[in-house]
């Protein structure tokens, strides 16, 4: 699919929406540039898939106190998004649909995880009501979308990028870019919200 056409819902699409928490904005511990940028974009998303009554998962890093992932114990993070605290919380101004699926990631001190599917019940939960395609948004385009992304495609999803609901890292300049390009490499594709299509939305399931 090229940026040119428009693409429509199907009864085996959901969306999942990555790690949009405190720390990963603006002022957070992890601040991601321009993380809050994606999240009135990710709200139109969410409100579009629940309206038509399609599954919405939001994934969230839920850290102990004493991760690995932490510098003051060997990884190359600062402390964030540790579970139960205001930096792991979802942007107040995220507006998940109240029948959201929520997948906790990297919940072991001595395991990191970036992939929603990695150590959690995602795939078998998405297996269950027969979900196909998945809408993947958040933060950020480098790290946690990605090995998302990357996941997904490898359990045999078909995955759209949103390209308009991403912010990356970019520890290195350019690591977005190079993100994005990896995955449409490997076989995402990659649209925008006016990409859709507003008529006949739903399509039976292929």
């Amino acid at each position: 699919m090229t940026m040119g056409d428009s693409t429509a819902l199907r009864a085996s699409d959901a969306l999942i929406v990555v790690d949009v928490q405190n720390d990963f904005l603006p002022g957070g511990a992890l601040a991601v540039e321009g993380g809050d940028e994606v999240v009135p974009v990710l709200n139109r998303y969410a409100e579009l898939f629940a309206s038509h009554a399609l599954p919405v998962v939001a994934t969230r890093d839920w850290h102990p106190e004493t991760h690995c992932s932490f510098n003051d114990h060997g990884g190359p993070w600062p402390r964030h998004c540790i579970a139960g605290t205001h930096g792991a919380s979802f942007s107040p101004e995220l507006q998940l649909p109240e029948k959201a699926k929520v997948i906790s990631k990297a919940t072991r001190i001595d395991r990191d995880a970036y992939s929603g599917f990695e150590g959690t019940e995602l795939d078998e939960w998405l297996s269950k009501r027969s979900v196909k395609r998945l809408f993947i948004g958040g933060l950020a385009t480098d790290y946690c979308v990605l090995n998302t992304v990357r996941d997904a495609l490898n359990a045999g999803y078909e995955v759209m990028l949103l390209l308009d609901g991403i912010r990356a890292v970019n520890v290195h300049s350019g690591d977005g870019e190079k993100a994005i390009a990896q995955m449409v490499k490997s076989g995402a594709q990659a649209l925008r919200y006016q990409q859709l299509t507003q008529d006949g939305l739903i399509q039976a399931s292929a």
